[in-house]
């Protein structure tokens, strides 16, 4: 596997040795996201003993943005503002788009046209959480390896064609950061911390705020809860991978027993004792999740959606789905 840690080049800092960060606050971000992204740092700042880290938080008109918690959150200035003051100063060393919940429906003209700005000048761009949507929208991943939160990867491959899209903490290309958010940007600030101040300020940092460590962007973000750190077998993953890349074309277990070089029997065994499911249990609620990711955030029809999750019928797809989370699609897509 390609790995995807950022490299050296990634936190170049300005001249006086300090990186600095605009961040763009968009309705419905993450808190969480946030705070993982910049309280290291904030303490990075605290524990070197000068300013090595600087950040400035925009937002579309410059008042203050609720995220998804309900609680508002203030700025320094508008979008409009900064585009200005950036044709007549130096360029930050990044943008980072911090987005969440709904980010389909939203947008903006003056952060399309100031990501486009900033790419023809080389800064790089950060999408954390689901900023990729927003970057994506602005035509800035095209032919980058990219990776966005896993609850809206379906979505996102379906709206964008021609992405490489990866299941990834974080991942850096062409000057470009995507990473997943939540406790994603936490690994993403602490790898930065690390190129930037060096690798005992970021163990310091961890120990600061009581994390014994940091994960490597290359780390899967949706491998199932409790498998990551249960001592699971690799090839439970293997097959949990297989399924997830084949939802549109369902595999049969004697398929995925051939090619893992298992017997069905093992494959039953590694699902029961691990995850408490048969392996086709499993992969129907892979299917039923990925429809309903489809539903909610894109305009894709039932029938479409049936397809895309490997049902042969609309009704079938309709019957399994009412089973499942006690309703229709339609009435899902209505609400």
């Amino acid at each position: 596997m390609d790995r995807v840690n950022l490299d050296a080049t990634a936190f170049m800092p300005l001249g006086d040795g300090t990186t600095e960060f605009l961040i763009v606050l968009v309705p419905g971000f993450s808190q969480l996201c946030i705070s993982s992204f910049i309280d290291p740092l904030r303490y990075a700042n605290r524990l070197s003993g000068r300013e090595r880290f600087r950040w400035k938080l925009i937002s579309d008109e410059g008042t203050p943005v609720m995220c998804a918690s309900g609680i508002r959150v203030c700025v320094d200035a508008s979008l409009t503002e900064e585009a200005k003051l950036l044709k007549s100063k130096r360029l930050p060393d990044g943008i980072v788009v911090c987005t969440g919940e709904r980010v389909e429906h939203y947008r903006s003209a003056p952060l399309v046209s100031l990501l486009r700005q900033c790419a023809r000048h080389n800064v790089r761009l950060y999408g954390l959480g689901t900023g990729a949507w927003v970057l994506a929208a602005a035509g800035l991943l095209s032919d980058t390896r990219c990776t966005i939160h896993w609850d809206a990867m379906a979505a996102f491959s379906e709206t964008f064609e021609g992405l490489k899209l990866t299941d990834a903490l974080f991942v850096e290309q062409k000057g470009i950061v995507t990473c997943a958010g939540e406790f994603a940007a936490f690994d993403l600030a602490i790898s930065s911390v690390e190129h930037c101040c060096g690798v005992d300020v970021a163990r310091s940092v961890c120990r600061f705020l009581t994390a014994d460590r940091w994960r490597e962007g290359e780390s899967c973000q949706s491998a199932p809860l409790g498998l990551r750190f249960s001592g699971a077998s690799e090839k439970l993953i293997r097959i949990i991978r297989m399924m997830e890349n084949s939802v549109d074309e369902p595999l049969t277990i004697r398929a995925i027993s051939q090619q893992q070089g298992l017997s069905c029997r093992q494959i039953q065994r590694l699902f029961i004792q691990h995850l408490k499911a048969t392996p086709m249990r499993y992969y129907l609620l892979l299917r039923m999740a990925r429809a309903r990711q489809l539903l909610e955030l894109t305009d894709m029809s039932v029938l479409e959606v049936a397809i895309a999750c490997g049902f042969v019928s609309s009704s079938h797809f309709s019957k399994c789905f009412r089973d499942h989370y006690g309703e229709a699609p339609s009435s899902l897509r209505r609400g």
